[in-house]
């Protein structure tokens, strides 16, 4: 009885966890200072969550507003109320990594985005907030 007791509370605990998962999936949008002290634009990212599984897409940025298809994140992970994903680019035949590491309350994410540059990492903040659209 006592065996049977501890499977149903352990099973229990593990369904309460994964509950407890914040709810990332949909569309976020946030605005990146744009270059050089240029005009900000606005990002819209695209997740999905399965358990702690995280997948979408961020969208292109090509130079002087050219069209560039999203590109698919990747190592997405969601727990509790931490999100973590990376995105791969490639131009020119370099690879630079883009990771997003954050925190969700609600209708908002809190991003910190570090991506590789020729002069090493850099880092910015954002936050972005559940689009409605």
């Amino acid at each position: 009885m006592t065996k049977k007791l501890l499977f149903v509370l352990t099973i229990a605990l593990v369904a309460a966890f994964a509950l407890m998962a914040a709810d990332v999936s949909g569309k976020w949008t946030f605005e990146q200072a744009g270059r050089q002290g240029g005009t900000p634009r606005q990002v819209t990212i695209t997740l999905k969550a399965d358990g702690a599984k995280l997948t979408g897409s961020v969208p292109g940025m090509g130079r002087g507003g050219a069209d560039v298809p999203p590109s698919d994140i990747t190592d997405g992970k969601v727990d509790g109320n931490k999100v973590s994903f990376s995105v791969t680019r490639e131009f020119n035949g370099n690879k630079m990594v883009t990771k997003y590491e954050g925190t969700v309350a609600g209708d908002e994410m809190k991003l910190k985005i570090t991506r590789d540059t020729q002069n090493g990492p850099q880092t910015n903040e954002v936050t972005a907030k559940r689009s409605t659209t």
